[in-house]
């Protein structure tokens, strides 16, 4: 019996295709942009070790965590590196202050714990970015037809649509952003054809925004503020005194002729 390849491993191989590097360079750029201005001490990466999707932020410590423990290469470029589960995150809860999932639902058999697992070790107003192919696109089309060869890297059943995702953080209490949609081109194999079919990106944004082949979404934990109430006894004390002035007013007025 052969031993099945990770799906994180699959992945990475496909970003080493012609198709792959085109979306990796317009999720790079996207990646780029969202975690520049976020704040704070702890960001982490899921999968893809050779991919530095964090190079934009600041944060002082930025890590690695992943199915399998990357080359000594690929370690170098992180303050630390761990082999869990997406699901299984071994970090204390509300201990992380940016969390990037770059395709980790199509990575995975429970997409509702793995979100359940970023909120739970996210801070108060932490941020978690996702990206993921769409399946309602041109190259979600290609992957779903019968009898043509796969195009994506996982199959159609693994893939989560941003209307979807959106609605399971908001449940969860993220205060998500709007997303955003790229790679327009159709399902072409070589960079040559890539390049010729590359002024769709500018009307696919415009005429048909939700069809790109991948998307991109960042969202914001938040938590209910708590509302401090003081003792009983002293709002019964300020009550009793307004009402203890009124009266002595009214009685003032009544002597007057």
């Amino acid at each position: 019996m052969t031993e099945e390849t990770p799906p994180i491993v699959e992945l990475a191989e496909w970003f080493q295709t012609a198709p792959g590097e085109y979306v990796l360079a317009w999720e790079r750029a996207q990646f780029d942009a969202m975690v520049a201005d976020v704040f704070g001490y702890y960001a982490w990466q899921v999968g893809l070790a050779d991919i530095d999707l964090l190079r934009a932020n600041r944060m002082p410590f930025k890590g690695w965590v992943g199915s399998q423990m990357p080359t000594p290469g690929q370690a170098a470029s992180w303050q630390g590196c761990v082999v869990a589960r997406p699901d299984a995150l071994p970090f204390e809860s509300q201990s992380l202050d940016l969390l990037v999932l770059p395709h980790a639902f199509e990575c995975t058999d429970a997409p509702h714990d793995v979100l359940r697992e970023a909120e739970r070790v996210l801070v108060p107003e932490g941020r978690l970015v996702i990206s993921g192919f769409n399946p309602w696109s041109l190259w979600g089309a290609r992957n779903r037809m019968p009898g043509m060869e796969p195009w994506l890297p996982h199959p159609p059943s693994a893939q989560v649509s941003l209307p979807r995702l959106k609605d399971w953080l908001k449940l969860l209490s993220f205060d998500v952003e709007p997303g955003r949609f790229g790679c327009y081109t159709p399902a072409c194999r070589t960079e040559k054809w890539l390049r010729r079919w590359h002024f769709m990106e500018a009307y696919g944004r415009r005429w048909w925004a939700l069809g790109g082949a991948v998307y991109i979404v960042s969202a914001v934990k938040r938590v209910a503020s708590m509302r401090l109430i003081g003792p009983a006894w002293k709002t019964s004390r300020r009550k009793r005194a307004r009402a203890a002035s009124v009266a002595v007013n009214r009685q003032a007025g009544a002597g007057k002729p």
